[in-house]
């Protein structure tokens, strides 16, 4: 396996993590919503910024997220869904870094929406 080192390693990341994750009976509900079609480029977008050092992302994360029905057991979902998508597709200091990125997020917005009252 290779690390995470292009747009296209990042867009492949994405695209299998939320094909992944929808399979999920208990985070699905969630999305419903969201035109993943429309969304997916800046979902790409976020993490090539975070992964690859890409300019131009400059969305505020977490508040597209803070009005979503979150519980504090989505975030684990979450969390090992990703994990288990980088395993299966990379190995090297990127892959490791995306991980680690995931964990910081999702620690991040899930102690900001138990502060807000929202989980």
């Amino acid at each position: 396996m290779q690390d995470i080192s292009n747009s296209a390693d990042v867009e492949l990341l994405v695209k299998t993590f939320y094909s992944n994750l929808l399979l999920n009976e208990e985070v699905k509900p969630i999305f419903e919503h969201v035109d993943f079609e429309k969304h997916m480029p800046h979902m790409i977008a976020f993490w090539e910024f975070v992964l690859l050092d890409k300019e131009g992302y400059t969305t505020n994360v977490f508040d597209k997220h803070v009005n979503l029905p979150l519980k504090a057991e989505h975030f684990d979902i979450w969390l090992n869904a990703f994990e288990n998508t980088v395993n299966a597709l990379f190995e090297g200091e990127n892959a490791q870094k995306a991980i680690f990125r995931a964990k910081t997020i999702a620690f991040s917005f899930e102690s900001k929406m138990k502060q807000m009252g929202k989980i």
